[in-house]
């Protein structure tokens, strides 16, 4: 004969002896809670690493065959273009940097890019997100998308969470284009020269768009009239084609890693004095129990975040926990004396209420 025995989760006994307005905080914080976290699009859980760049971290512009320029542009950082070496409409452009041309220097770069390029395209492990990034945020990590393209309509912004030396890589098997007045926006310490947008052929920064990273792309790069880009865009084989726009390549300025501190409040409640089966008790602030062990699982399967937010939504239970248990105390003290029942011989520890289950 065979058994089968079944496990029945018991209620956490803290929340039984909250009231109903009580229980309704709980949830409605843990739910509010959820879909914050879940919001945010969470990178790979190990580092990405910066690809070393070479000799090509000197150019703000790098291809393979030649270069375009349409109106006045400013380019701070070296220009180069070899197999093919054709430059047209430099006479309009700014340069503060060197013009390499298709020299040994253009030529080295050019091969240092294909080694960015393929480690950059080989990195794991990686989050795969929408195409769409416009109105998302994104924390350091590995991303590719379904449709191995990307597009960004609006801001994207990229969280570094207080470390500058913070990575991001998009990897795409195909195309990144991005809207007209679009944005790559910066915070948390993130810099521009830990960006990198590696593309599997090639990019298109749309009209007056703003755009921050490392385009390394294995074709072309359009940039079309007045785009702006704090970075570099460096083209393996195809062109560089360039209208009224401005690039600065930038370097990454080394700094120590900023770590968020969180500081703890202590705060002492009283407890009020029951005196006769009249007194209300008062239940101080809105109290939550501690996240259960599977909540940062939960998350993980349902927002596509990882174990950097579950330890978050951990931290955050810590602190709520310490508040819950004063409150039950207060609870339990404040209980009139009618809705009480003490078995015979059992002392303090037998105290049970009198409420229906929850």
């Amino acid at each position: 004969m065979t058994s089968t025995a079944t496990h029945t989760p018991s209620r956490d006994p803290g929340l039984k002896r909250l009231g109903t307005g009580a229980r309704w905080a709980v949830f409605t914080g843990l739910a509010a809670s959820a879909v914050l976290l879940a919001s945010i699009y969470a990178g790979s859980g190990e580092a990405a690493t910066a690809p070393s760049l070479g000799t090509a971290q000197s150019f703000a512009v790098l291809a393979g065959a030649g270069i375009t320029n349409t109106g006045p542009t400013t380019i701070t950082g070296d220009v180069g273009s070899f197999p093919t070496t054709t430059q047209t409409g430099f006479a309009s452009v700014t340069l503060n940097g060197a013009n390499h041309a298709g020299d040994a220097v253009t030529q080295g770069a050019k091969t240092d890019l294909v080694t960015a390029y393929n480690n950059a395209a080989g990195q794991t492990p990686v989050s795969t997100v929408p195409t769409e990034l416009g109105g998302t945020t994104l924390i350091p990590g590995v991303y590719d998308s379904t449709a191995g393209t990307f597009g960004i309509t609006g801001t994207v912004t990229l969280n570094a969470q207080g470390d500058p030396n913070a990575v991001f890589i998009f990897k795409m098997a195909s195309t990144l284009i991005t809207a007209s007045a679009s944005s790559v926006n910066l915070i948390g310490s993130a810099q521009a020269c830990n960006v990198f947008w590696q593309v599997g052929s090639s990019a298109t920064l749309g009209t007056n768009s703003t755009f921050r990273g490392n385009i390394l792309a294995l074709t072309s790069i359009t940039l079309t009239t007045g785009a702006s880009v704090t970075g570099r865009v460096l083209a393996r084989n195809g062109a560089v084609t360039l209208d009224t726009n401005t690039i600065a390549a930038t370097s990454c300025a080394l700094l120590p890693t900023s770590s968020p501190t969180s500081t703890a409040t202590a705060t002492t409640t009283s407890v009020p004095t029951v005196t006769g089966s009249t007194a209300t008790p008062q239940v101080p602030g809105a109290t939550r129990p501690p996240l259960g062990p599977g909540f940062g699982a939960a998350l993980a399967g349902a927002g596509g975040t990882g174990d950097n937010l579950a330890r978050q939504a951990q931290a955050q239970a810590a602190a709520q926990q310490a508040a819950a248990a004063a409150a039950d105390k207060a609870q339990q003290a404040a209980q009139p004396s009618s809705g009480l029942v003490r078995p015979p011989s059992t002392g303090d520890a037998g105290l049970v209420t009198q409420e229906s289950g929850w």
